[in-house]
Order: C-alpha cells, then structure tokens, then sequence
C-alpha cells in the first residue's frame, strides 16, 4: 500500500517549523545562561527547577513546542527524508535573530558556510522528494526502530557513566540532543503512517499491531525528554548558534539513515540518485562543521 504525499505542503510546514524552532532555541538559551552559575554548570534538579520559573525558558519551550507539532504535520505530508534534511535552515534564521540582537552582521564565513548548508540540502531535498516513496509501516520496521532506539540509549548510557567524575566534552550534548531529536521524527513517522493505514482500512482493535503502535509513542516519550535534557544541558556549554548547527545536521542525519535503512523511502531510486544523496549530505555537513568553527573562533576573540 503507497501513501499519498503532498511534499511541497511538508517542505513548507519544516521551513516554518525550523524558523520556530531557531526562536525558541534562542529564548531557552538565553535562559538557560540566566540561571546558570558558571560556564560548565551542568543542569541539575536545582537548575531545572529555575528554569521552570524563568520566563525566557518557558517562552522558548513553548516555540520549541509549536515547532514540533509543526515538524510533525510536515511529516504528515512527505516522506522523512524530505522534510527531516529541510530543519538545516533553522541555521539561516538563527544567524539573522543573532545578527538582530547584537546588532552585528554575520562574518563572511559564518554567511559562507550557511549557503554551503543551504545549497547541499536543497539539492537533498529536491532529489528526494522526486524518487522517494512511503509505504505503510509493517511490524517488522516498527520493532527494528525500536530496538535500534533501544541500543542507542544503552550505548549512551554507558558513555556517561563512564564519563562520570570527569569533564563531558560540551559537543556530547549536543550530538545526544540531536540523535534522541531524531528518533523522535522517526517514531513520529512510523506513527502518522500507522495511524493513516489504520483509519484507511477501519482497523481501530487494541491488537498486537496496534498495541506496537502505542509502544511507539512511549518511544518517542522517552527520547524527547533526553532530547530535551541533553540540549538544555548542552547550552550551559555551548552558545546558541552552535547547538542550532549541531542539532540540524545529526537529527536529519540520523532520521535519514533510518529512514532509507528501516523505513525503505528510498527502495526505488536510481543509483544516480543515491549517489547524489550521499555528496549533498556530506557537503551539507561539511557545511556544519565549518559554522561550528566559525562560531568557535569567534566565541574565543571575542572580549
């Protein structure tokens, strides 16, 4: 069974979700370095428990949320690979909210390695919303996800524990907020999907199908809140721009591999494509990287 996609519809949707998620990003940050008591602060009860009374944070929550419920009617539209890539423009309009605030205009690097960004994915996302497909979800891709969600948060747990007592790298915050970020997309997916194909064909029986269906919701329950904590945390380390350009390439990064490996979006495309696919995706990353350093060196010159 082949869905209905709509993909300029879910492009639309992630490009305005992406500019929320950039405002939201921005307040929270903000809130976040408000209550923090050092740069390396951490975030602990003590500091969430702030956070929950700091009107800057709870004003960013509530854009962060608004972007999710606008990423996920996008995903309600096109396949994952179209839309997840689409969140990288979130760095544009952090780089103008920034430039907006301090009353600075972007460095030409900064500005040079946002176009090498927004070049690459946009040749992503045109090359995949013309040979990507999406099909109804069966049992079998739903559990693999899952186990997948299931090793990743192991192995991560595993990472901090045995970090414990030393100094975390500020960039492990940032890479768990947006691997867990995009499980999240994923199990949305799987979900959106599973619920279209139940309420075509009128299968609304808490059987073993439907009760997978519901196991992914607690999925993305339990990856959203680490998500949330390990981006809230990675900003007592890291200044905004940063975590935007870290969580707009590994969240798509990971949504993507999981979605042409598991989810099969991209079973009927040419080699060209594929091929095609793997450069933009490369570039667009080394485009990240380059902005982190940009950002990184400028943090370090600056008085």
């Amino acid at each position: 069974m082949t869905l209905a996609t709509f993909p300029l519809a879910g492009i639309v949707l992630a490009v305005i979700a992406a500019a929320v998620l950039a405002v939201g990003n921005f307040f929270q940050a903000r809130g976040v370095s408000s209550g923090a008591t050092g740069p390396s602060s951490g975030l602990g009860a003590r500091e969430i428990l702030r956070l929950l009374r700091n009107r800057a944070w709870l004003i960013g929550s509530a854009f962060l949320v608004v972007a999710i419920l606008l990423q996920l009617a996008s995903l309600a539209f096109a396949p994952l690979i179209v839309v997840q890539p689409v969140g990288v423009t979130a760095l544009v309009f952090a780089a103008l909210l920034t430039a907006f605030v301090t009353k600075a205009a972007p460095a030409r690097r900064e500005v040079g390695a946002i176009a090498v960004c927004i070049v690459s994915v946009g040749v992503f996302v045109t090359v995949a919303a013309v040979v990507s497909t999406q099909s109804a979800i069966g049992e079998t891709q739903l559990v693999a996800v899952l186990i997948v969600l299931a090793v990743v948060l192991v192995a991560s747990l595993a990472v901090l524990l045995l970090r414990r007592g030393r100094s975390v790298p500020p960039i492990l915050f940032v890479l768990l907020g947006g691997i867990f970020s995009g499980f999240v997309a994923t199990l949305g997916k799987t979900v959106i999907l599973r619920v279209q194909t139940a309420l075509a064909s009128h299968d609304l029986e808490l059987d073993s199908a439907n009760l997978l269906t519901i196991g992914c919701l607690a999925g993305i329950a339990v990856a959203g809140l680490l998500s949330i904590y390990f981006v809230q945390t990675s900003h007592t380390s890291s200044r905004p721009e940063v975590v935007v350009a870290g969580l707009t390439v590994i969240d798509p990064f990971v949504a993507v591999i999981l979605g042409i490996t598991i989810l099969g979006e991209a079973r009927n495309a040419p080699i060209w494509a594929i091929l095609v696919l793997v450069v933009a995706g490369a570039v667009a990353v080394l485009g990240v990287v380059a902005l982190s350093r940009t950002q990184a060196a400028a943090a370090v010159g600056s008085p």
